[in-house]
Order: structure tokens, then C-alpha cells, then sequence
């Protein structure tokens, strides 16, 4: 007999939606904490199981399971980075776009934050090239003009990566501030899951005045084969409140450090 959570979830897509959101807060759950949480049986969640990894949402372990992107060198696709911490990232991207004024020449990097960003500069008096093909389509209108960097287009990603996207962005007029995304942060700098973006990053950040970094708190403290900076070549991290002190940490190699959202202390520290 079914318990109480196992009633209000009928339909296998609905349990797959919560299983994944569940995987993706604890990191690793193991297969008997999800028959007892959706009050389903072991063949049933294997199964479960086996769609998640099919979607790249999650890496199963022996009697478990592991969410993609806590597993070296492999990155959910974009739907699934879509649905993550859209919160914070709607805090960092109203964050970012203060930082941008009419007449501005901008670069903004691929991924779900700079997505959200993209939103908030769409419509502005601004010259934006861009290297997500979702990203332009957003920023499109109004008085935004939109230049893409040719290259490949990441199927599963939309972003556009090799060597002609890095060739086009160099030969772009100076950008005055660059929106760079992020895999993962550490104290060592950014690095990223692929070669092939982390290239387009360079250039983009060799390319601009000024090089803004985004990323929410599940970025901090964590490493991927590609590097893309050092951080002196962030002049800004602009991060949520979640990331706290970790965050702080940075400030003395960061030029500085931007808690948004909610709560004390909106800014961090500046490097002497």
C-alpha cells in the first residue's frame, strides 16, 4: 500500500521530475532511500534510475546514484542546467545587468545564467555578441544589436564553440565588459568541462576591457579539466549570498566580490 508522498505522485514522468530535483540537492542518494521516499518498488526506481542516466541527469552508482554534473569531466544538458537554481541566477543576472550601460559593447558567454541575463539586456540601446545561439535569440529585439561568433554549434548546448567562434570574437571591436560563465570555481581560477568552450572564454576575456564573472554557489570549490583564467583576469565575481564565505575567500585575488540577493553584506571585499 502506498504511503502518503507515493499518492500524490500518479504519473512516471511526474516521479521522474522529483527524483531528478531530488538527486540534484542531495548530490548522491541511494536506491533504498528512493523506494522509501516515492513508496515504490526496487525494479520500479532501477528503472527510474536507468531513464535519468539515459537523459545525462544522473550517473548511477553501486546501489545508488550520482548527480551528473558531481561526476568528473561529465556536464548535464542544457534542460537540465535550465531547471537548477534559477533563483540564484535570476539574482545574479539582475546583479550583472546593472553593470551595463546604453551604448555599451558587450560579450556574453553560453549557459543558463548568462541566459538569464540575456533577458534582462534584450531591448537595450547595447551591441552584444554572443556565443549561445538561445542567448541571441532573447537579446534579439529592440534596440539590441546581436552579432553571433560563427563557429560549431554544441548539439545538446546551444553553444557555439572552435576555433572560428575564437577567431571571430578576436577580431570584434574591444568588448567594454565580458559575461563569463562558469563549470566550476576554485581558488585556483575558472575551468570548464570542455576544451572547445573553454578556448571561446579566452579569447572573449582577451577581447574585453573588463571581465565579469557569473556563477551561483554549486560552481564554488569545485575543478574541471579545462582551464579557462586565473583569477587575475576576473575584475568581478558577481555570485549569490549562498556562497558566503567560500566566496569571500576569492576576494583577495578577485578584484571583487558581489554577494547578491537577500541578507547581509552586499558586496565583498576589494583587492589592495
Amino acid at each position: 500500500m502506498e504511503n502518503e508522498r507515493g499518492r500524490e505522485i500518479r504519473f512516471p514522468q511526474e516521479r521522474h521530475r522529483k527524483m531528478a530535483d531530488l538527486i540534484a540537492l542531495r548530490g548522491h542518494i541511494s536506491v533504498d532511500e528512493l523506494i522509501e521516499t516515492f513508496a515504490v518498488s526496487g525494479p520500479t526506481v532501477r528503472r527510474d534510475l536507468d531513464f535519468l542516466a539515459r537523459a545525462g541527469i544522473a550517473v548511477r552508482t553501486h546501489g545508488g546514484v550520482t548527480a551528473s554534473d558531481r561526476a568528473a569531466g561529465q556536464e548535464p544538458l542544457f534542460m537540465e542546467k535550465l531547471r537548477r537554481q534559477q533563483s540564484a541566477k535570476s539574482t545574479i543576472a539582475q546583479a550583472a545587468a546593472r553593470h551595463v550601460e546604453n551604448g555599451m559593447r558587450v560579450t556574453l558567454d553560453s549557459g543558463t545564467t548568462a541566459l538569464a541575463l540575456a533577458r534582462l539586456l534584450a531591448g537595450k540601446s547595447i551591441r552584444m555578441t554572443a556565443t549561445d545561439i538561445k542567448a541571441a535569440e532573447i537579446a534579439a529585439t529592440g534596440d539590441t544589436e546581436v552579432v553571433i561568433a560563427g563557429g560549431t554549434l554544441r548539439n545538446g548546448y546551444f553553444s557555439i564553440v572552435g576555433d572560428e567562434t575564437a577567431a571571430a570574437i578576436a577580431a570584434q571591436p574591444t568588448a567594454d565588459i565580458f559575461f563569463l560563465s562558469a563549470d566550476a570555481v576554485d581558488g585556483s581560477g575558472v575551468s570548464n568541462v570542455t576544451i572547445e568552450e573553454a578556448r571561446v572564454k579566452r579569447a572573449a576575456i582577451a577581447n574585453a576591457k573588463r571581465t565579469v564573472l557569473i556563477a551561483d554557489h554549486t560552481k564554488l570549490d569545485r575543478r574541471e579539466p579545462a582551464e579557462v583564467c586565473a583569477w587575475g583576469a576576473i575584475d568581478l565575481f558577481i555570485t549569490d549570498r549562498h556562497s558566503g564565505a567560500v566566496a569571500q575567500s576569492y576576494a583577495g585575488a578577485a578584484t571583487r566580490v558581489e554577494l547578491c540577493g537577500p541578507g547581509p553584506g552586499k558586496e565583498g571585499k576589494t583587492k589592495t
